[in-house]
């Protein structure tokens, strides 16, 4: 299985990092919707879906600062929340850094949770290795995968070996923007998801949620929930920080 091979804590914790923010506020979706969180934003995506909504965390935008793993862990300890949202662009393109960073923030003693926003087409296979080599990382850290679908437009990028390294506490997150969407998300689903939850988000251009509420009491998926955005609904959907 690929690994990393990190050198000692006193060299990466020297490594810079692209950054867009680091801010408090609480989740807005997945299991730990509504729970206060300090959001880690790295710059840097290998995709580009139709429908994101953080179009400032990659080119041709350009990263608002660089911080060391140490700054960026001061920081966090600067805040109050003990949960950690590690997301971009996608977090884990910068791979060393990225597992440097994961450990790094593991090693807070008041940090209870992790979970990564990652996109589904960066190989978990290196970072699975990396918790389960690490106890404070398999106590604290979760994938949150986002599978892209159609309406994405990247759906041709997705690394089905990922399911594979997922446990229970992992996230697989469908984000819903069409009928289509949907019909694909029941064939992912049936034929490669293991374990994890999964949960379902509209693109609420074009997927009301009630109507994938709807979908989804008509034709029932396996361990599925509904996930709405609650940064979108408590504050304007283009405000930032929040």
């Amino acid at each position: 299985m690929k690994t990393f091979n990190l050198p000692v804590k006193n060299e990466w914790m020297a490594w810079k990092l692209p950054m867009v923010e680091i801010f408090e506020t609480v989740e807005g979706e997945g299991l730990a919707a509504g729970y206060p969180t300090v959001f880690v934003r790295v710059f840097h995506c290998n995709l580009r879906c139709t429908w994101c909504d953080t179009p400032y965390s990659y080119a041709p935008a350009k990263p608002e600062y660089e911080a060391s793993i140490q700054e960026i862990l001061e920081t966090i300890k600067s805040f109050k929340a003990e949960r950690i949202c590690f997301t971009g662009g996608e977090p884990l393109i910068h791979r060393e850094k990225s597992a440097a960073l994961l450990l790094g923030m593991a090693d807070l003693e008041h940090i209870v949770d992790i979970h990564i926003e990652t996109n589904g087409a960066i190989d978990l296979a290196p970072f699975e290795k990396l918790r389960q080599s690490h106890p404070e990382l398999k106590r604290k850290m979760r994938f949150v995968m986002d599978y892209k679908l159609p309406a994405s437009g990247e759906m041709e990028k997705m690394n089905h070996e990922n399911f594979k390294e997922l446990g229970m506490q992992d996230e697989i997150k469908f984000v819903v923007g069409s009928d289509e969407d949907f019909s694909i998300t029941k064939k992912v689903v049936n034929s490669l998801y293991e374990k994890g939850q999964i949960s379902l988000s509209p693109v609420w251009e074009t997927m009301p949620p009630r109507r994938l509420v709807e979908k989804l009491l008509a034709d029932p998926l396996p361990n599925a929930k509904i996930s709405l955005q609650l940064h979108k609904i408590i504050w304007d959907p283009a405000e930032r920080g929040v």
